[in-house]
Parts: structure tokens; C-alpha cells; sequence
């Protein structure tokens, strides 16, 4: 089991506005040469200000851990949603869908999906299959759901079984207190998210022995 600790909306915003800091020379720059120039220079500086807005992320993630200058300085990081390192792929969805977090203006589509899940990730992270997490932090830790399955410590019988494949299935339309008041059925003596935890791992059993 993989303990995670996913960031929440106010510190994905302060690392935001970091790196939108270090990018605001280059932007006003490139401003001052296309109001000044014409022709090939500006069209050069329009494609810079381009490549700054879409792939500054993606590069620092690949290359630096998942932490963009602004979420080294909070010490955060990009990572998929099992805790391994982000790859190309998924840093370049996640940031090529950040248009559709924005929309209709001011973040409010990203915002409204980070508050609607458990490991508050915006369009593009659900898309990217990545979750933004504390590094070397003494938080005390939420456990994300890794794909690991366990065996039942009962003799399941049929609807239990039919009953832990439903939620495995419908998971992701459950909000986390739905999924742990159901989960809590089975497993009364742990807390909230063990009892996820240990009904996820035993429908993912389930589902390979079926």
C-alpha cells in the first residue's frame, strides 16, 4: 500500500502563480517586441511566449522530478495517481487539457473538479492519470488506492461478491464518503479509508478470479 499525500487547491495555486512569476519577463519582453517590431522578429517572440505557456511545465516535470520551479519551492510534485514518477505522455495531457480547467474563466472548471474528488485532481490530471502530492513531508499521510488485490478473509459468498465488483466498478462516480459508509458494511472495525482500501484490493481479487 502506497501512502500519498494529495495537495490541496491553495498550494497548487501559490506553486501556479511561482511559475507564472519566472515566465512574466519573458511575456512582457516578447510584448515589447511585437508593439515594436514587425514581421519575423514578433512572429519568433509569439511562438517563444507559446512554447513558455504550454511546455514550461511539461519540461521541468519530466526532467526535474515533477516540480516546476514554483512546486519545488512549496515542495510538491506531479506524479501518477500509483506514485510512479510522471512520464511525457501524461505530463503533456495534463498540461495540454489545463486550457479546459480554465474554462469558463478564472480556473472555475479545474476548480469545481479538484474539490469533486478525494485526491483533488483537476480535468487534466483525470485525463493524465496524475495527482499532485506533498515530497518529504511530515503530513500525516492519506492512503491512495494503489492496484494491489487481497484475498477475502471471509468465505465470500455470491452477492458479496457481485456486491465489491459494483463498487470497484462504480468507484469513480461515488464520492469518498459514499465509498467508505459502503465499504464500512464489511470492515466496522477500521476507519473510513482502510475499509476502502480493503474492499478495493478485495473486488480487484474478485475480478482476477473471475
Amino acid at each position: 500500500m502506497l501512502s500519498l499525500v494529495p495537495v490541496g487547491i491553495l498550494p497548487r495555486a501559490a506553486a501556479f502563480f511561482i511559475d507564472f512569476l519566472i515566465r512574466t519577463p519573458f511575456y512582457l519582453g516578447a510584448w515589447f517586441v511585437v508593439l515594436t517590431k514587425a514581421g519575423a522578429g514578433a512572429g519568433l517572440m509569439l511562438i517563444l511566449v507559446f512554447l513558455l505557456e504550454w511546455f514550461y511545465p511539461v519540461l521541468f516535470e519530466v526532467l526535474r522530478h515533477g516540480q516546476t520551479p514554483g512546486k519545488r519551492a512549496l515542495g510538491i510534485a506531479v506524479t501518477h495517481t500509483d506514485g510512479t514518477p510522471v512520464t511525457l505522455n501524461g505530463s503533456l495531457i495534463r498540461n495540454l487539457i489545463r486550457q479546459a480547467d480554465f474554462f469558463p474563466m478564472l480556473y472555475l472548471t479545474g476548480f469545481i473538479a479538484m474539490l469533486s474528488n478525494h485526491r483533488f485532481q483537476r480535468l487534466g490530471d483525470l485525463a493524465g492519470n496524475t495527482m499532485v502530492v506533498y515530497v518529504n513531508s511530515e503530513r500525516p499521510a492519506i492512503q491512495v488506492m494503489t492496484d494491489s488485490s487481497t484475498a477475502p478473509d471471509w468465505p465470500a459468498t455470491l452477492d458479496d461478491q457481485q456486491t465489491l465488483l459494483a463498487l470497484l466498478e462504480r468507484k469513480d462516480t461515488l464520492s469518498a464518503a459514499r465509498r467508505q459508509e459502503l465499504s464500512a458494511f464489511a470492515w466496522p472495525e477500521l476507519n473510513g479509508t482502510e475499509s476502502e482500501q480493503r474492499a478495493m484490493n478485495v473486488a480487484r481479487y474478485l475480478r482476477g478470479h473471475s
